[in-house]
């Protein structure tokens, strides 16, 4: 799929300005004394605000755009709404799949994630139940070229998938070909966006430092992805609720964030959650729900005292 190299190219420098306002110090005051002054650029939707010190050096800059609501906070908080109900191992079979999606219908799941092969039976499935369906897009490595995450996408999409998973190119990212990480991003951002569907961008956190942690979080912002997300699950270490307290503090108040990757009981979840997290992948959906449901059967009721 080819992709406009004009914005490929702003894209990178917004990010690039963005960087600098994530490395400065947050105590820097945006005013005009002791020569300090900012500007304000605008392209179509999209301001960038450059604050300078009295030599000219840059001291903060950032951007701002209308962003998508899918990633605020659910308006259903219950456990289960936070929750991708997932199943992404290789021997899956038809029937582990279809009891997945038996599950998310019975506790309201967010949406079932699953491996493509597995997108038309779970949508079939899921047909008349409001649970989406979730799959993964250069899955697990994200190592794939753009055109080929872009055909997956579609095909999955055409499925019955709603909501797209997709790993970023991670070694791209390490080289900092950041013209490949967007470009691989915004070749899914396209087709997901022109069906109606969701689109979370897996940056695999356990592979990277937190300056390239944020750097792929602005990348996807400004590609216009609905999520950031932390691990595929399958690298050497899942989400912490550091990284997600990272990548919520990068992407700001409106874009999604999800947690995934280790996240098996009703405190993991309510970590991250406290962290930044809208959304959770988990393959341990119904006992964490099932542990919630506990906890407010037992919960005592407040006695209030009589004189």
């Amino acid at each position: 799929m080819a992709t406009d190299t004009k914005s490929i190219e702003t894209l990178t420098q917004i990010v690039t300005l963005e960087i600098l306002s994530a490395l400065a110090e947050e105590n820097i005051k945006k005013t005009s004394l002791n020569g300090e002054y900012c500007k304000v650029e605008c392209v179509d939707d999209l301001c960038v605000t450059t604050c300078f010190n009295e030599i000219g050096q840059v001291i903060n800059a950032g951007a701002d755009r209308i962003t998508s609501i899918f990633g605020s906070i659910p308006d259903d908080l219950s456990t289960a709404r936070y929750i991708d109900h997932t199943l992404l191992k290789p021997e899956a079979t038809r029937d582990q799949v279809t009891q997945l999606c038996k599950e998310a219908h019975q506790y309201k799941f967010a949406s079932v994630c699953v491996n493509p092969t597995n997108v038309r039976l779970c949508a079939q499935l899921l047909n008349d139940s409001p649970v989406k369906v979730c799959s993964v897009i250069g899955f697990p490595l994200g190592a794939s070229v753009p055109e080929t995450k872009a055909f997956e996408t579609e095909q999955a999409l055409k499925d019955g998938a709603m909501e797209i998973d997709m790993v970023i190119n991670i070694g791209a990212l390490k080289n900092r070909d950041l013209d490949l990480v967007a470009r691989d991003i915004l070749a899914v951002v396209k087709p997901v966006h022109a069906a109606g569907a969701i689109l979370k961008v897996i940056i695999e956190t356990a592979l990277l430092t937190d300056e390239e942690k944020q750097i792929a979080c602005l990348l996807a912002k400004e590609a216009g992805a609905d999520f950031v997300k932390t691990s595929t699950g399958f690298s050497t270490a899942g989400a912490t609720v550091e990284d997600v307290a990272l990548m919520r503090h990068t992407v700001g108040p409106l874009m999604g964030v999800k947690a995934a990757g280790g996240v098996r009981s009703k405190e993991d979840l309510d970590k991250m959650v406290r962290a930044g997290a809208t959304r959770v992948g988990a393959s341990a959906g119904v006992r964490i729900v099932q542990a919630s449901s506990e906890q407010s059967k037992t919960a005592a009721p407040v006695q209030q005292k009589g004189y």
